[in-house]
């Protein structure tokens, strides 16, 4: 099934199976439409693992959208890329970074910390490949140093992928349908539907328990990530 994603005057349409709808649904500036038929898209040169990273790095912020809806809390999001030494030969094309998620009012204690592989799938797809390390907290500030050097035991456990393709919005991926496995208030999966645009990142975060119901997470609008200015 193909869905039609509407932002501002922009449509992109993404393919999915059924069930993403539920993940989806409902938004008010996110107009979803399940199309019966999926729509042919025009063949695409294999995406660079490159430019995803280089849309990623960097700080982004929810400041201005919490600033105007108290539904929502001023969050950073501070991600660069690392080194993994002793990386496998068949990760060469890979990128590492690492991302971490702090409210702006305590960053000193980032509440989300991850390690990304930014690395080519199929269909002219780039995965980015969550690792949760298994202590995190050696690794808090990690983007403040010179020495970003990380040995691939320390990225921890492979725990989500996002499969994103280039799209006339930027860059739109999703988790699969079914989410990922999570223990993090009390979700037991965890689902997402990411929109890299030149402005930031807009993203719809939302957390299930073992029953499906949503517990937190994007109800209503996107978390607005914005380029925090220098």
């Amino acid at each position: 099934m193909t869905i039609a994603i509407f932002r501002d005057r922009t449509c992109e349409t993404i393919q999915a199976d059924p069930p993403i709808l539920t993940m989806l649904y409902p938004f008010q500036r996110l107009v979803l439409i399940a199309l019966t038929t999926a729509i042919a898209a025009p063949a695409q040169a294999q995406l660079s693992p490159e430019a995803v990273a280089a849309h990623l790095e960097g700080v982004m912020t929810t400041a201005e959208q919490a600033a105007v809806d108290p539904n929502f809390v001023s969050v950073r999001m501070t991600t660069c890329r690392v080194t993994v030494p002793d990386a496998t030969p068949d990760a060469a094309n890979s990128i590492y970074l690492y991302q971490e998620q702090a409210l702006s009012n305590n960053l000193a204690e980032p509440y989300r910390q991850r390690f990304l592989q930014i690395v080519p799938g199929e269909d002219q797809r780039i995965e980015s490949r969550s690792f949760k390390p298994e202590s995190p907290e050696p690794w808090v500030g990690l983007c403040d140093r010179a020495d970003r050097q990380v040995p691939t035991a320390a990225l921890g456990e492979l725990i989500c992928t996002v499969a994103l393709r280039e799209s006339v919005l930027g860059y739109v991926g999703s988790t699969p349908a079914a989410g990922c496995p999570a223990s993090f208030r009390g979700a037991a999966s965890i689902t997402n539907v990411v929109v890299l645009h030149d402005d930031g990142m807009d993203t719809w975060d939302r957390g299930f328990d073992a029953a499906g119901e949503q517990l937190w997470g994007a109800d209503g609008e996107p978390y607005r990530y914005r380029w925090l200015a220098e």
